[in-house]
């Protein structure tokens, strides 16, 4: 049984592309692997706390030394961080905000880059430790931005992802969706279209 992690990132509940784009993705992989588990982590409804010194101390402070608020961000940090490694696939659903992920992904990131549980540092420098693992990334845009200067999101997700060892990773851009009512149809059908290719 493949088990599936979904990253929701959006901040909009109603009228989301993106999460258009992983409902589709859920239906379309459940149709073809019934038998797979799925789960969503919504960063909207449950949002993950950003970096901050509890959670540095957390990592840290020898548990016996932990204050109880560094012992709360280490569970959620341990919470987040098994989730990842318990899945086969991880699919992110990110809209672009200000040309570059949501905050809330950004947090989540920082939770589960963990050094010697997600990666590890050797004479030869860093080394993933998620090797084997496969990455969907669903990105909802407003303009057109795939392979142009102005998109952080893509090399910034594959070089994160790379860092964890995730190098196996699909993008599906739904873009061009404020520029006409159109536009619009067309972004979000081609990445309909292109999600029929991953599940």
């Amino acid at each position: 049984m493949t088990k599936v992690l979904v990253i929701e990132s959006s901040a909009r509940q109603q009228g989301s592309v993106s999460r258009q784009l992983s409902q589709q993705f859920i239906a379309n992989w459940q149709s073809a692997h019934p038998a797979d588990a799925i789960h969503v982590r919504d960063l909207a409804v449950d949002q993950v706390p950003h970096l901050d010194a509890n959670l540095l101390g957390g990592w840290m402070t020898p548990a016996e030394q932990q204050s109880d608020a560094e012992r709360v961000a280490l569970a959620l940090s341990n919470q987040l961080t098994d989730e990842l490694l318990a899945a086969d696939v991880l699919v992110l659903a990110a809209p672009m905000y200000n040309f570059a992920i949501p905050s809330t992904l950004k947090a989540w990131f920082d939770h589960v880059l963990r050094a010697c549980v997600t990666f590890k540092y050797t004479e030869s420098g860093p080394q993933g430790l998620l090797s084997g693992k496969r990455a969907v990334v669903l990105t909802a845009r407003g303009g057109i931005y795939a392979g142009g200067a102005q998109d952080h999101q893509e090399p910034y997700l594959r070089q994160v992802l790379a860092f964890i060892g995730i190098h196996d990773v699909s993008f599906i851009h739904a873009e061009g969706l404020n520029l006409s009512p159109e536009a619009y149809e067309q972004g979000l059908n081609q990445a309909l279209a292109q999600l029929t290719t991953v599940a």
